[in-house]
């Protein structure tokens, strides 16, 4: 009976172990490479852009609980619908980092060109939101062309930047013309945001590729004169800027949005309020679920959890830094660089809008705030660095690799 018994237990312990490692290798199949050969920075890279997304769930559903239950009538509704993109941003994640870089940089002309039209088209039939025509109705699914054309310029950049010395002075002009396009479209929808963002990505990227001084000068003089022709030709923005300025001046017209999102953030003290217990965001706070959620989390987190945040931020960009520094080739260079400046830079300039460095602008938190369009730039962006790891490190050829038992 005993034996019986030693040997069925041997046999569910073995069945068990075998159902472990057929998961196990079907886990495993389902990545580019096998995760023994995945460097360092790519293994925790993945790690905190996962940490990253559920985080970013919860606090957005302790920004938007309260709103969502009074106007929806379900205090879930929007994170339902964040868990819907989130699940297709995590898979567009991990088709990026399966596909080789070389056919992301030889679709990303294309995909420019596209995005170009599709931006164009909200000037025309966009929808307008706040004075601003930034999205598309596509059937069921709002689109924000400028929003999700960030992956392809990075990638377009790279194209360009890494041999500027070698490409001919058409190729060169033809492609700066186009980003100009771009950006004045964008500034015309208008959104300043967005386009102040593009231009220093392009700016940085160029710097980056070892382009003159002389040359970098000039563009951002003209970049900067841009911006301030859409703040005088535009009057909301003009508004905004001098409630940045004072804020108080007007705390209940123009400045009622950085009034209230310091008043959040002031709250918070050393340790926050505690998690959901943010007061700011029962409709005091406008925009809490976007623009301004980093306002709902210093409530909720204090200090301490701001100065945690911002040294995430600074891993997460410590980890471009260095999978730039070893990939292999001029262009994965410039794509982790222009990677890691659309995730870290979007973050930082939304902090800084909520906490008052910046003047109130629309660019959400990545990973954070509500919207499928964002988290799908955002995802995709991230896979893309991510791949620039695995390139740097895959010194094994695909016929060692398919050799190589799970």
């Amino acid at each position: 009976m005993k034996t019986g018994s030693r040997h069925h237990r041997d046999g569910t312990s073995k069945k068990t172990q075998g159902n472990r490692v057929h998961k196990l290798s079907l886990l495993q199949k389902l990545l580019p490479l096998p995760w023994v050969l995945w460097p360092a920075e790519a293994r925790l890279l993945l790690t905190l852009i996962a940490f990253w997304s559920i985080a970013g769930l919860l606090v957005l559903g302790s920004a938007s609980w309260w709103v969502a239950s009074r106007e929806m009538g379900d205090g879930a509704y929007y994170i339902k619908r964040q868990l819907i993109w989130m699940t297709a941003s995590w898979t567009l994640l991990g088709f990026s980092m399966s596909t080789n870089l070389r056919r992301w940089l030889n679709l990303a002309g294309p995909c420019v060109w596209i995005g170009c039209l599709l931006v164009g088209a909200t000037l025309f039939i966009g929808t307008t939101v706040n004075g601003a025509s930034r999205w598309l109705i596509l059937g069921p699914l709002q689109i924000q062309p400028s929003e999700l054309i960030k992956p392809f310029v990075v990638l377009q950049a790279a194209n360009l930047f890494a041999y500027w010395k070698r490409i001919s002075s058409d190729q060169k002009i033809f492609w700066l013309l186009i980003f100009g396009t771009l950006l004045l479209l964008i500034l015309k929808q208008p959104n300043l945001s967005t386009a102040a963002l593009v231009g220093i990505l392009l700016w940085l990227m160029a710097m980056a590729a070892g382009l003159r001084f002389r040359t970098l000068i000039a563009t951002a003089l003209l970049g900067g004169l841009s911006g301030a022709t859409s703040i005088l030709i535009n009057d909301y923005q003009r508004l905004r800027v001098i409630s940045f300025l004072d804020p108080w001046q007007d705390p209940q017209g123009h400045g009622y949005q950085l009034v209230q999102s310091l008043l959040a953030i002031g709250s918070g003290g050393w340790f926050g309020e505690g998690f959901g217990l943010s007061t700011q965001k029962l409709q005091y706070l406008p925009i809490q679920s976007t623009d301004f959620i980093y306002a709902v989390f210093a409530e909720e987190f204090g200090f301490v959890g701001s100065l945690m945040l911002l040294l995430f931020l600074m891993l997460v960009a410590f980890l471009g830094l260095r999978i730039a520094i070893r990939c292999r080739n001029n262009k994965a260079k410039l794509v982790a660089i222009g990677c890691s400046t659309i995730l870290v830079g979007q973050a930082i300039m939304n902090v800084a809008v909520a906490s008052g460095v910046m003047p109130t602008t629309g660019l959400p938190f990545p990973m954070v705030s509500y919207g499928g369009n964002s988290l799908l730039s955002s995802l995709l962006i991230a896979g893309l660095l991510i791949r620039c790891s695995l390139e740097s490190t895959e010194l094994l050829s695909e016929r060692q690799l398919k050799k190589i038992h799970y």
